[in-house]
């Protein structure tokens, strides 16, 4: 047996053991009585909480800007194939991103149908059994 002797009190037990182990809590085995030590540590830990919460929305921020990149050059891609030519693998996007992105082409297409349409003059109606009236020249 050893001339030291045992502790006992349990906290100091816990200390020993804790120690003993590499790992130093002194906060988590003894809790702190002092409120400038609280206030401290309260402040601290505000501290992380703000740069956490300021990480965090950097990384939904890029989250989002991946998500719409994806989404741009999957509605590039679409454009960029004609209509029956299948795809290699399924786009989920390609639906969504081609409606969403080709609705000015859409537009400028019918505007510039709807001018040249209303710029021809319409075709004489011919009658029936009559020759085509010859030109002038």
């Amino acid at each position: 047996m050893s001339n030291a002797t045992p502790s006992q009190d349990p906290l100091e037990f816990l200390k020993g053991m804790w120690s003993s182990m590499g790992f130093h809590l002194p906060g988590m085995v003894t809790p702190t009585l002092d409120v400038n030590e609280l206030d401290k540590r309260i402040a601290d830990l505000k501290a992380v909480e703000g740069w956490l919460k300021m990480n965090l929305n950097m990384l939904q921020m890029s989250i989002q800007g991946l998500e719409m990149q994806r989404m741009t050059l999957a509605a590039v891609q679409s454009m960029g194939q004609p209509s029956g030519q299948g795809e290699s693998g399924p786009n989920p996007f390609a639906s969504a991103a081609a409606s969403a992105a080709m609705w000015p082409w859409t537009f400028l297409q019918q505007a510039t149908t709807a001018a040249a349409g209303a710029a021809s003059p319409p075709p004489e109606p011919q009658e029936q059994g009559a020759a085509p009236k010859p030109s002038g020249k």
